[in-house]
């Protein structure tokens, strides 16, 4: 994607993080931006800085779990500015951390709710308004590096954010082709809110009832890298340029190339194995193919 003038996006978490910063970005491209955010009040004092610095923006709350919000917000889009030509689902929140055993069911609904159908509501009801006026666009879906490498203690942040990758990959496969760049955005630790999500957690704040055994220690690790990580603006500044360079897989911390290394040499060790298992190779089907129409370039 070259031209981001006067083009309009539509962003989820944008009141705050790594939303805000990508939307910082658009409009300092000459982008106009529907923020959308669940909570109202971040959501309309950043609407309100943005618009005293000349930015074109507004300003819609919206859950993204609940795919009747995501309807409403898009209605709002149209009707504020026509039409949208990029997509941000950027919303997500960091709850269902544990030993597996431990974690309730209803943090493992919480996360997959936002983390995963959230990213699924804004493409399912965004691209056909995309398709509508010819004119191509972009999808960016907020994966993480915990989409990438499985991490101790986070089973269902690592079982979604590693949904919105294969998501993507397929959705790239399908809309490039169509003018449609797809881009999936894996971060490492930036500054954000995000360790603070469960003040938006569907049973309250009352940890009490709600927190699970996740270990301490591992928690405080957390969020000290967090509260020590990169800019949420730089983070911004980064996708609009890989927009330009229309890439699929937008990484933040080149320094976590080597467990990418690691994770993909484990996997082709996997691969050698099988090849040199004769019971695989008794079977016909191990041969079976081609994929070259459904796997991404």
């Amino acid at each position: 994607m070259k031209d981001f003038d006067g083009k309009i996006a539509f962003v989820t978490g944008a009141a705050s993080g790594i939303g805000l910063g990508i939307t910082r970005a658009f409009v300092a491209k000459g982008m106009k931006v529907m923020m959308a955010d669940i909570e109202a009040g971040p959501l309309e004092s950043a609407v309100a800085s943005l618009r005293e610095q000349g930015a074109d923006v507004a300003g819609v709350i919206c859950d993204v779990s609940d795919v009747e919000a995501v309807k409403l917000a898009a209605e709002k889009t149209i009707e504020t500015f026509g039409k949208v030509h990029v997509i941000v689902n950027n919303a997500g929140v960091g709850g269902g951390g544990g030993e597996t055993g431990t974690i309730p069911i209803e943090d493992w609904k919480w996360t997959v709710d936002v983390n995963l159908m959230g990213v699924v509501y804004g493409c399912e009801i965004f691209v056909p308004l995309i398709k509508e006026h010819g004119e191509g666009g972009y999808i960016i879906n907020t994966a993480s590096l915990a989409g990438q490498v499985g991490t101790v203690g986070m089973g269902p942040y690592n079982a979604t954010k590693f949904a919105v990758v294969g998501y993507s990959e397929s959705m790239n496969s399908e809309l490039v082709p169509q003018g449609i760049g797809v881009a999936v955005l894996c971060p490492a630790w930036v500054n954000t809110q995000i360790a603070e999500s469960r003040r938006n957690h569907p049973a309250g704040t009352d940890q009490s009832e709600v927190q699970n055994s996740a270990d301490e220690e591992l928690k405080n690790t957390v969020n000290e890298a967090i509260s020590n990580g990169m800019s949420a603006d730089t983070v911004g500044k980064w996708v609009v340029e890989s927009m330009e360079q229309n890439a699929l897989y937008i990484f933040t911390h080149p320094n976590w190339k080597v467990v990418i290394e690691a994770k993909t040499s484990r996997l082709l060790q996997a691969h050698d194995a099988a090849a040199e298992s004769a019971i695989l190779r008794a079977d016909k089907g191990s041969l079976s193919g081609p994929l070259s129409d459904i796997l991404p370039e």
